[in-house]
């Protein structure tokens, strides 16, 4: 997209756009992995804890079956079949 030739509604939509994707994230990831609750401020504790989320975050969305992300979390700490299954072993 030509920025220079684009309108403001054109220009708006697109940062919307972004704006929706980055707090869909940030949101699945709060309820998904309780994000918001953990403390993690030491060193750079909490960027790659939040690096571990959003590559188990991506591995859960590749599983197709009908329980939601945060059940399949759950399921996956209860039954090694299951986890297994979601990582393709």
């Amino acid at each position: 997209m030509d920025f220079n030739k684009a309108s403001a509604k054109e220009i708006a939509y697109y940062i919307r756009e972004h704006w929706g994707i980055e707090n869909r994230l940030h949101w699945q990831l709060d309820v998904t992995f309780r994000e918001d609750a953990y403390r993690a401020r030491k060193n750079f504790s909490a960027r790659n804890l939040n690096l571990i989320r959003k590559f188990a975050l991506a591995i859960l969305r590749q599983q197709h079956d009908t329980l939601s992300l945060k059940a399949r979390r759950w399921k996956c700490s209860l039954r090694i079949d299951y986890l297994k299954q979601v990582l393709g072993f």
